[in-house]
């Protein structure tokens, strides 16, 4: 039975869309195939967004700005040592399935400009919070660049993460560890 339309918010249409991205990719990022997962007629849509051009457009605003700002925040709030906001980010990622996500936006964004722009925020910003831990951890603002590259580039490459190649945490670990690992004295 559909769920009534007070129910939803713009925010589930937006995880919605990023789900459909994660599993199945841009092509089954449609209307009716979004309303499906949600269990609501099409009609309900039009109650949050003007049309689905200006969904897509929200959907990339919301990857690179509230949602990644929102958990950023969070982490900054919870963890008291730098390493740990590290690691968090990485759990994060991992319990989300963002590299996926990701993967998916960067295709997305080799055509689509608005996907293209919420792609280099989200790198920046990653690479800018890496950095101002490992800064803190002691490294020089170029090294801590450096690293948060390499953190940033790990979460989103098409190399298959540590928890799918039967190594889970402890592997995730080492590779955080050896990337942030001590400055030099």
């Amino acid at each position: 039975m559909p769920r009534p339309i007070a129910d939803l918010t713009r925010e589930d249409w937006l995880k919605a869309g990023q789900a459909l991205l994660q599993s199945q990719g841009l092509r089954a990022l449609r209307l009716r195939t979004l309303a499906a997962a949600l269990n609501i007629s099409t009609g309900s849509f039009y109650h949050h967004f003007k049309d689905f051009d200006a969904y897509l457009g929200q959907l990339a605003d919301y990857f690179g700005g509230q949602q990644l700002h929102e958990n950023l925040e969070r982490i900054r709030a919870s963890e008291a040592t730098p390493f740990e906001r590290i690691r968090r980010v990485s759990a994060l990622a991992m319990a989300e399935n963002l590299p996926r996500l990701m993967l998916a936006m960067r295709a997305w964004a080799r055509s689509e400009p608005r996907a293209a722009a919420a792609v280099a925020t989200v790198d920046e910003t990653l690479i800018a919070f890496f950095a101002e831990c490992l800064e803190a951890m002691g490294f020089t603002r170029q090294q801590a660049l450096a690293r948060g590259y390499l953190l940033a580039a790990s979460g989103t490459a098409e190399v298959m993460p540590p928890a799918e190649m039967g190594e889970g945490r402890a592997l995730r670990d080492l590779i955080l560890a050896t990337i942030c690992g001590q400055p030099p004295a």
